[in-house]
């Protein structure tokens, strides 16, 4: 456990909150929230680059 929470140290806020959900056994919520952040950085990215007319033909 000392290793685990060594390293939540180091990773900061995203640490603090996976050590949250670790000890609320909320373990399964991570991936939901992890695919979430992904789609948000996609749309971000998206917006002015040249992957755009690819990414509308998914939606």
């Amino acid at each position: 456990m000392r290793f685990v929470e060594s390293l939540a140290s180091r990773m900061g806020i995203m640490g603090e909150l996976l050590m949250f959900f670790w000890e609320r056994k909320w373990w399964w919520l991570t991936p939901m929230i992890l695919v979430l952040l992904l789609f948000g950085m996609l749309v971000i990215f998206a917006q002015s680059s040249a992957i755009a007319p690819f990414i509308y033909t998914l939606f």
